[in-house]
């Protein structure tokens, strides 16, 4: 359980820390110019995170949602479902344009390139990737999630072992000289707001990825672990860009600038590894919102997605630095609405998800190993058929998660079996196979 929560944190991470950690324009624009208080901010951040992740993993497992809406629809009335559903939708056009616009800016600071041409390249590159399996396309752009944490850590250390700073006279001096984000007048309000943005940003996939496990009790652990990242990789981003405020202000992409510094070179490949984590955020938004808008007309979907490209691009003309300081402050407020009902929510249906998470581990325990079962749980005596009566979930959909359930717990077992005996996989594969058969028929 505690393992698979980890993985499930890691995966909610991997969804936030995009193209925004990337830059650092709004860490830089939601923090540091708030100066010592921003680091008060950061705190308040990954708790908020913490609540906002564990309540949407939580309700995405268990409804066994694959999309938004059924979750918003569920624990929420009529028009509060609406307003977060159109909220999702404004902030996966309004992210996806602002991405054109994070492109430009990108190659004109290391390249010196006029801000149309990363535009245009981006523009291109999409319209050509929305005709292509973006699944797999988007599986190996998740590869560059990595190698951003590893500029990240780079950046942090350099600036922690090579550059000191008196913090009280660095506090003053960003909050006189560094912009900060619109509407967002407080060091708490501009933690909040920057929260609100990034879990309007992740609420639709991060309800998938609780959908896509069975077992309720571990996504809320790996509620609380990506809370936990969460602040500790926006700790280590801000203090880097607190301690270089004097060096760095006023340039749109500041994370860029403090790799600049330490090294041309690293700077050379940090700006290709923004620009990649810039169209996966951009083709992410922009695919979601396409497949959103036509569920109902799937064959205008490519019509839609070169409508909605071809709109951001446009848009993106504003500028990076303006949209984010006077687009983003808006969908923070929105993703603040979506966190606050959807937390409410969890906590009214506490009960509900406690009892359900005990009867899934039950269901599961009585294929995989009866041995383990709780004798002094409700569901102990229950058969299968019974717990899937007493689910939430109807029959054949509570059979189906199950079944997937426990083959994943079969094929982590295999991998463990393997990595401890050194024995080969394809012999394991076949032995757990045949030991698990039963099981399977069972389900």
């Amino acid at each position: 359980m505690l393992k698979r929560g980890i993985g499930i944190g890691f995966a909610f991470i991997g969804v936030v820390v995009g193209a925004g950690f990337a830059s650092g324009m709004e860490a830089f624009q939601y923090f540091v110019s708030y100066g010592e208080m921003g680091m008060w901010g950061i705190v308040l951040a990954g708790v908020v995170m913490a609540f906002a992740a564990v309540a949407f993993l939580a309700f995405g497992s268990y409804f066994q949602a694959n999309e938004h809406t059924r979750v918003f629809g569920e624990v929420s009335d009529g028009l509060s479902s609406k307003i977060m559903d159109w909220s999702a939708i404004a902030c996966m056009f309004s992210v996806g344009f602002v991405m054109f616009a994070g492109a430009g800016s990108n190659l004109e600071q290391a390249y010196g390139w006029p801000i149309y041409v990363g535009g245009v390249a981006m523009l291109v590159i999409m319209l050509l990737v929305g005709r292509l399996d973006v699944d797999k396309i988007s599986v190996v752009l998740g590869l560059v999630t990595p190698l951003l944490i590893i500029f990240v850590l780079i950046a942090s250390i350099w600036t922690f072992t090579h550059t000191s700073v008196d913090f009280a006279s660095q506090s003053e001096w960003a909050q006189q000289n560094v912009e900060g984000a619109t509407g967002a007048p407080t060091w708490w309000l501009g933690a909040l707001n920057h929260t609100g943005l990034n879990a309007l940003c992740t609420v639709s996939m991060a309800i998938v990825i609780g959908g896509d496990n069975f077992d309720n009790k571990s996504v809320r652990i790996g509620g609380i672990v990506a809370g936990f990242l969460y602040a500790a990789m926006l700790a280590l981003l801000v203090v880097t860009l607190f301690m270089e405020a004097k060096e760095i202000n006023g340039d749109d992409l500041p994370l860029l600038t403090v790799l600049f510094n330490i090294n041309p070179a690293l700077g050379q490949v940090m700006t290709w590894v923004i620009f990649l984590m810039v169209f996966n955020t951009c083709l992410g938004m922009i695919y979601a919102l396409a497949k959103r808008v036509t569920r109902n007309n799937p064959d205008n979907f490519y019509k839609v997605y070169v409508g909605a490209c071809l709109v951001g691009f446009v848009l993106s003309f504003i500028g990076f630095k303006p949209l984010v300081a006077n687009l983003y402050p808006i969908l923070g407020y929105l993703g603040l609405f979506v966190i606050a009902v959807l937390v409410y929510q969890y906590f009214r249906y506490r009960d509900r998800l406690d009892r359900e998470g005990e009867l899934r581990t039950a269901a599961v325990d009585l294929v995989t190993d009866e041995e383990n079962l709780d004798p002094d749980s409700e569901f102990a005596d229950m058969s299968l058929d019974e717990l899937a009566e007493e689910s939430m979930l109807d029959d054949e959909e509570f059979q189906k998660a199950l079944q997937s359930e426990v083959e994943d717990e079969n094929d982590e077992d295999t991998k463990d079996a393997d990595s401890a005996d050194g024995t080969d996989s394809e012999g394991s594969d076949a032995a757990a196979d045949s030991s698990t058969g039963s099981g399977s028929t069972k389900i």
